[in-house]
């Protein structure tokens, strides 16, 4: 695959986050007719970008007579006009009081997250620059003004809360973000799966890790939730909490306190589905928490990580899918040895080698053929091909690492796997 693919998957998951939760950040004086321009985001593998405006208008505007050349957004690529009745995207507009602006997601100026501490606002000028025809006959007159809008609805990123958890074992406080499940019911038993960020996002913004890319947010995107309803819990460091010299602070611990003597028993929360992801500082507490406490993850979820191998040998059981770059110094060499390490100790290991450019449907092929190599395996390595992954920057070799989660969370058939992973009761 090449890039256009990756784009065209990329665009998929445009259309299938939803969410209806807005903030307004002004007050603002518009246009007769106009009442509220809403800023859109979401997030992608590389972070949060600015993806679309929400118009709404007084009146019903009708669909048929918009087209891209209606509005102008200041430097930003319109990719789809239309009207609905709810302040939302949808594949197939409808007459509505909301007009909204699709817009090209790779534009230079789309980017919001650039780094931790380094998130730009999300502020968009838009003008319409053609007549509207209404649903009542009237006309919604052009303007030369450009306008800025007074709310951001920030996709599937709202729809989580932030908390702050003082473990009484340590003494240290963990903050997070919690997804609770749409329609939580505390008589149902619910699975969760937890992310955890690198060591680039450390920030005292709780946010943060669901703003740098979507290894939290991914999981309670709509289209998810509707085949795995699921709790997701994102934890936000503003330390790094492991190293590359095996050492790790109280944060690792008291976030297991968290999930074990407060999430657990608050929460109608499944035990034997318990979930675990990460990148690279997060996969490695992933590790680091897959040893120590080999049965409290049902799956894990690896990515561009490593620990020292001879440490393992008690994960040996366990269910595990890890993602590397053959290009990641560390990360590569770093599970070849922790994969010898489990499979001497009673792991039975499934291994493919991918590239990083795969479309969409040749990542289903592959993880269809990891799956089918061995069922009886409870390890799987798969591998992408040094110098294959999209978001490679040139020139960088250490890109190989940071680009391998932008592609990773994107895997629909790994995310499938790891909730099917059950303890044994």
């Amino acid at each position: 695959m090449k890039k256009t693919g990756l784009l065209t998957m990329l665009c998929m998951l445009v259309l299938s986050v939803v969410s209806f939760a807005e903030t307004t950040v002004n007050t603002v004086k518009f246009p007769k007719g106009i009442k509220n321009i809403t800023a859109v985001t979401e997030v992608f593998g590389t972070g949060q970008k600015l993806t679309g405006v929400i118009i709404e208008y007084n009146t019903a505007v009708k669909n048929d007579k918009l087209t891209k050349e209606t509005f102008e957004v200041t430097d930003r690529t319109i990719t789809n006009v239309y009207a609905n009745n709810k302040a939302e995207k949808t594949k197939s507009g409808k007459n509505g009081r909301f007009v909204i602006i699709e817009l090209n997601p790779s534009d230079e100026k789309a980017q919001l997250f650039i780094k931790a501490n380094n998130i730009l606002e999300a502020k968009v000028q838009v003008k319409q620059a053609k007549d509207i025809s209404t649903v009542n006959g009237k006309i919604a007159k052009a303007y030369s003004e450009t306008l800025t809008n007074n709310k951001i609805q920030n996709l599937v990123v709202d729809n989580f809360k932030q908390f702050e958890y003082k473990d009484p074992k340590t003494g240290t406080t963990v903050k997070y973000n919690l997804y609770i499940p749409k329609n939580y019911n505390k008589n149902k038993k619910y699975p969760m799966v937890m992310f955890i960020h690198d060591a680039g996002p450390l920030s005292e913004n709780t946010e943060t890790t669901l703003l740098q890319g979507n290894g939290a947010t991914v999981w309670a995107t709509p289209e998810e939730q509707a085949k795995h309803e699921a709790f997701v819990l994102a934890p936000q460091y503003s330390q790094k909490v492991v190293d590359d010299n095996g050492n790790y602070t109280t944060d690792l611990e008291a976030t297991v306190n968290l999930i074990r003597d407060y999430l657990v028993k608050n929460y109608s929360i499944d035990t034997n589905r318990l979930y675990t992801t990460g990148q690279s500082m997060g996969g490695m507490m992933s590790i680091v928490m897959n040893f120590k406490y080999p049965d409290l993850f049902a799956g894990s979820y690896f990515v561009a990580c490593q620990w020292g191998a001879s440490l393992t040998a008690p994960m040996a059981k366990n269910n595990m899918w890890t993602v590397v770059s053959t290009g990641d110094s560390k990360a590569f060499p770093g599970w070849n040895a922790i994969v010898e390490v489990l499979a001497q100790n009673g792991g039975i290991v499934a291994k493919d080698a991918w590239r990083g450019d795969y479309t969409a449907e040749q990542f289903k092929e592959g993880v269809s053929k990891v799956l089918a190599e061995n069922p009886k395996a409870n390890i799987k390595y798969t591998t992408l091909e040094k110098g294959t992954l999209p978001a490679l920057q040139a020139g960088n070799p250490g890109s190989e690492h940071m680009a391998t989660w932008k592609t990773a969370y994107n895997i629909e058939g790994i995310r499938d796997w790891l909730f099917k992973q059950k303890k044994n009761k």
